[in-house]
């Protein structure tokens, strides 16, 4: 139990802001408690601050720990800054040609995404430093003057900054940076931020950070001043590497927030699964306008080779993939007559037929015309959705389309091609990357997760399911219990045998380069304030010399042996006969979270005296089928399918096939019947 609050001690609220909804979690008397509100995607800050209204008392000190969609919205939109590039002269086309890869091989007419930095605005700086960090040629104060003029004259609104092999020698970016320092506007400095090799994979990076900084400062600030306005508020930021920072941090680096709510969704999951005995999952996040897959093996691992709208972002990310397929995925006939669903999102606005504005049908109003939804349980009966209005608008929609479909044929149509799209992504994390999906468990989340996650684990053989407590805000209890994590990176490219262990002299000057990082992380957290013990976790990306790609592995002397291991696993050889590379070496600093873990749940009623049977469609056809609310569940007792659980924040589906109970942690576990 925490100890006892009082009116000075801060309220810990973290709230992720969504397409359809805006979650908010805190705890209150060792109970998890939450809040869903509808978003406002003009001015997200709006609903986070009319949430903490509803939450917290009148001049309470506040700590709001936010996942953020605003980055990403600002460059899927192509809404970020007027953004200057600056890079050595002869290169600064670097970030629109890009590589080689096509990402549609036979498609004559494709078109390559834009970079976000027009030609015009592509700045070369006469200087060059080669690989080995010796500087050719400084630069020089006149050239660095007249570039400052230039780029005044452009009216920029941030600055980014990327230099050839600023990685291995700093000193003419610094310069750079200096020069242009006095034009007033944010500068994004690549060996500040991404001090690692592959120019254009760190010039896209530098690029998409400076496009987001003016807007994430004027949001993240305008929002403390919102949320200050009701008494002393500090906000904190996820980031999409799973661990949240501080709001000065996340101004000065917005693209490490990029992915921010999905990384919350997948610590969450990794953190109740855990509570339940299980730590190797597949998290299954499906919400109003996507679905987010993550695969964890044990332990939550960083990818640090994600693309935002076709944009290398090279800062780490968890491994998530994200599919356009939630409950606001809009149904449409296509040209052969073929039903298809989503990516098109019905959103916030107007959002599903049953929600009442809107008028194409989505996921949403199919499961609720197939009675999987109850119309009076939605939100714990504070919002009904109507039934009628959605079958009369549905079957209008038909007859529009010229579709003979009975409603239920058409809403079952939908379910099934919806989730196809949920099963090739999770095949993505889990068969095309070495894995087997049977040996994991599905974790299944948000508001729309558990009406189809037992249907998506029967068809690829996963033997359970779970889905935790709260599961429609579960991104916002992973961003409560998120450490405070900072990751730090080198480029170092140094050639050894593959055989045996590491020469004496490789480890000691590698050792000196991971001494170096960690004074750097150590006074990054005190800057900030952080106090604690931080647990730090050193690894190095490996290759065999003349391969185009690195395997990330822990650090130790035995690192060609772990690399070997590893190269196994992923690619099925090994090659002992070849030299190996060690190309970057990687830091992460973690500060663990001193939130408080909630209580198991204490069950309130039997089973069977708040059981109510409706007719369900089942593989087809109507079924009577129990409807349960969860918190009525007693703990521990397993149960026959087929049911619905209703609660608060989303519903779940269990088929005639699998049995079901609440555990001692409050999550709902679901499996075969015959599994034991």
């Amino acid at each position: 139990m925490p100890g006892k609050k009082t009116s000075t001690t801060p309220v810990v609220i973290a709230v992720d802001t969504g397409g359809t909804f805006t979650d908010c979690v805190w705890i209150e008397s060792g109970q998890v408690r939450m809040l869903k509100i509808f978003s406002t995607p003009e001015d997200p800050s709006r609903a986070i601050a009319d949430a903490v209204k509803q939450i917290l008392q009148p001049r309470r000190p506040l700590r709001l720990l936010h996942g953020t969609t605003v980055g990403t919205n600002a460059v899927l939109q192509r809404k970020g800054a007027r953004v200057a590039f600056v890079t050595t002269a002869g290169f600064e086309d670097t970030i629109e040609i890009g590589r080689q890869a096509r990402p549609k091989l036979y498609d004559l007419f494709f078109d390559r995404v834009e970079p976000l930095v027009p030609a015009e605005l592509r700045f070369g700086v006469r200087e060059r430093v080669t690989a080995e960090g010796t500087i050719l040629t400084a630069t020089n104060a006149g050239d660095l003057a007249r570039l400052a003029e230039r780029i005044a004259f452009t009216k920029p609104g941030a600055i980014a900054i990327s230099l050839l092999f600023s990685f291995a020698n700093s000193a003419n970016e610094r310069s750079v940076a200096e020069a242009l320092k006095s034009l007033g506007v944010p500068l994004s400095v690549s060996h500040q931020i991404l001090p690692e090799f592959r120019e254009y994979e760190r010039a896209s990076t530098i690029t998409v950070n400076a496009y987001l900084q003016p807007l994430m400062e004027t949001y993240l600030r305008g929002l403390q001043n919102k949320l200050a306005s009701s008494g002393k508020a500090n906000v904190f930021v996820m980031q999409s590497s799973g661990g949240i920072t501080a709001l000065d941090s996340a101004a000065r680096e917005p693209v490490r927030t990029v992915l921010s709510g999905p990384a919350g969704g997948v610590v969450g999951a990794s953190a109740m699964a855990r509570l339940s005995g299980f730590d190797r999952i597949i998290s299954f996040d499906m919400g109003g306008t996507s679905t987010d897959v993550a695969l964890v093996n044990g332990e939550i691992h960083a990818t640090n080779e994600a693309e935002i709208a076709g944009l290398p972002v090279r800062v780490p990310m968890l491994d998530i993939h994200t599919v356009g397929a939630g409950g606001g995925s809009i149904a449409r006939f296509d040209a052969g007559g073929a039903l298809r669903v989503g990516p098109e999102s019905a959103g916030a606005d107007p959002g599903p037929i049953c929600y009442g504005k809107g008028e194409q049908p989505t996921v949403t109003d199919a499961n609720l015309l197939l009675g999987r939804l109850q119309p009076d349980a939605f939100l714990g009966g504070n919002f009904r959705l109507d039934l009628e209005h959605t079958r009369t608008v549905v079957a209008a929609w038909l007859r529009d389309h010229k579709s003979d479909l009975r409603i239920e044929e058409f809403a079952t149509g939908m379910l099934r091609v919806v989730n196809a799209t949920m099963e090739k992504a999770i095949r993505v994390v889990s068969i095309e990357r070495g894995y087997d999906p049977r040996d994991f468990s599905l974790v299944a989340f948000g508001g729309a997760g558990g009406l189809h996650a037992c249907e998506l684990a029967a068809s690829l053989g996963i033997p359970r399911v779970i889905v935790p407590a709260f599961p429609g805000a579960l991104s916002a209890f992973g961003i409560l219990v998120s450490d405070v994590i900072k990751d730090y990176s080198l480029t170092v490219l140094r050639r050894i045998s593959a055989e045996g262990e590491l020469p004496a002299s490789a480890v000691q000057q590698l050792d000196l380069e991971f001494r170096n990082l960690r004074n750097q992380a150590e006074a990054d957290f005190s800057a900030e304030g952080w106090r604690g013990k931080l647990d730090l976790f050193l690894s190095v990306d490996v290759r065999y010399h003349g391969q185009g790609f690195e395997l990330n592995v822990p650090w130790s002397s035995k690192l060609p042996a772990s690399f070997a291991s590893e190269h196994k696993r992923r690619y099925g050889y090994a090659d002992s006969l070849r030299d190996i590379e060690l190309v970057t070496l990687r830091l992460r600093a973690r500060l663990k979270s001193k939130q408080t873990v909630m209580e198991a749940p204490k069950a309130k009623h039997s089973l069977s005296t708040r059981s109510k049977k409706e007719e369900v469609w089942l593989e087809g056809k109507p079924v009577g089928t129990p409807i349960y609310h969860r918190e009525s569940l007693p703990l521990g007792r397993w149960y026959p399918g087929p049911t619905v659980i209703t609660e608060y924040s989303a519903t779940t589906l269990v088929p005639v096939s699998m049995r079901f109970k609440v555990d001692a942690v409050g999550n709902l576990i679901i499996e075969r019947k015959h599994a034991r």
